[in-house]
């Protein structure tokens, strides 16, 4: 079966699935590998729970007409997705960065959705399976496609480019995130930058925050729309965050539901993909100020007189950084932070625990508890440092905040799950 013949079938079909639990009649079942599972051995339970269709890699489980015999069950997913994008022939907008590329995501979609049809990736489904089924979710009502792209290894990107065949991107940042993978900060650019390396090939147009210094040299002579806060395409101002950020852009003051400074340049890009797709500044404002961060992900949540930032979906060096600067802004009689460990940093993750701790410390934080294997191993002494080798332990020890008022950060890694503190505070 040749891939035009699979598509008509798609399109026939209820959509994908790739696990049984989730099924729904009529859709097509991908019998996908992982290193525990094999969903090979599932293609027959798909198919009588209600699948149109199995697609399998394995011919001993194929079991009737309804099985699809390939060679390659992701292989033949990825090619049905750039197949289907392809003959929906609309704009794909596809976006990377260390940090802040599901919220931007969310910013961009929340935007140009006052205006248009468009569909995004769901949640942070940005992988190589990920990014096929965001694909295959857009359809001939679908006006404009936005596609987040993650990655922690060089080449990731450009396999991932190869799917969506993007006609615009940008990179919201170069951080400290994936560095186990990538390398170092020089391959953590390296591997961001795949995105810019497909647009410059294809002479497509590339989203470039001006007032980044690496965005600007990595895309020069590349066919750029541009915003920052002087003279570009699109500008806009920083006005306040205290505690959401607040935006100034052409006659227009936008208030916004998210936390932080570092998420101006967030803000800033969907206000500026949005003009370059004729949205009106009142359209553009509604977009904003319509979207409510969750998923941990700089939320601000109310405990008594306390106020809690909980941005714990994810840290690494830079994005814990910039938390907890942030943190230090706000108004609060007190300033505390639960920090977890950040995963995947690599060779220099004790430094780099060690140096965040020591941030704290510098920035003038009145407690800062670490909580974690390598957070543990930190060596500093002082009387606001408070260390914790695992959550349990941290659980047992912890006697709640005593002071009020305070303006409390929660962070770590996903790994860490420190979203649990919220019912011990």
């Amino acid at each position: 079966m040749n891939i035009d013949q699979l598509h008509a079938i798609f399109l026939k079909s209820t959509g994908i699935c790739t696990d049984t639990r989730t099924l729904k009649t009529g859709q097509l079942f991908f019998a996908l590998k992982g290193d525990n599972f094999n969903g090979n051995a599932f293609a027959k339970m798909a198919l009588d729970q209600g699948a149109a269709y199995a697609i399998i890699d394995e011919a001993p489980h194929s079991s009737s007409t309804k099985t699809i015999l390939v060679d390659n069950v992701l292989t033949c997913l990825q090619d049905l997705a750039r197949h289907h994008r392809n003959s929906l022939n609309i704009p794909i907008i596809s976006l990377t960065g260390s940090n802040g590329k599901t919220t931007t995501k969310e910013l961009i979609t929340a935007v140009l959705s006052q205006h248009y049809m468009v569909s995004a990736t769901r949640g942070n489904l940005n992988n190589h399976i990920g990014v096929p089924l965001t694909l295959l979710e857009m359809n001939n009502k679908t006006e404009i496609g936005v596609v987040e792209m993650g990655a922690n290894h060089q080449g990731e990107i450009a396999v991932l480019c190869a799917i969506a065949l993007p006609d615009y991107g940008y990179i919201t940042n170069f951080g400290k995130a994936h560095l186990e993978g990538f390398g170092g900060i020089e391959g953590v650019i390296k591997g961001k930058s795949e995105l810019y390396d497909y647009l410059r090939k294809t002479n497509k147009t590339v989203f470039v925050n001006d007032d980044d210094i690496v965005q600007t040299q990595k895309t020069e002579g590349m066919q750029q729309y541009t915003f920052s806060s002087s003279s570009s395409d699109c500008q806009t101002s920083f006005i306040e965050a205290n505690p959401y950020v607040t935006i100034g852009y052409q006659e227009t003051i936008i208030e916004s539901h998210l936390i932080g400074n570092y998420n101006t340049s967030n803000i800033a890009a969907a206000i500026a993909i949005g003009q370059y797709f004729k949205l009106s500044s009142e359209q553009i404002k509604k977009g904003i100020q319509r979207y409510i961060p969750e998923n941990n992900r700089s939320q601000i949540v109310s405990h008594g007189s306390n106020k809690i930032i909980l941005d714990a979906y994810n840290a690494n060096p830079t994005s814990m950084l910039a938390a907890l600067q942030n943190l230090k802004l706000q108004e609060g009689e007190r300033h505390i932070a639960f920090l977890g460990d950040m995963f995947e940093v690599g060779i220099h993750s004790l430094n780099e625990h060690q140096a965040i701790a020591q941030l704290a410390i510098t920035l003038g934080i009145d407690e800062i508890y670490l909580i974690g294997n390598i957070f543990s191993q930190v060596k500093l002494d002082h009387p606001t440092i408070f260390q914790f080798k695992d959550f349990d332990i941290f659980i047992k020890q912890f006697k709640g905040l005593i002071t009020h008022k305070n303006m409390v950060l929660v962070k770590g890694s996903r790994g860490m799950a420190m979203e649990r503190i919220l019912e011990y505070l």
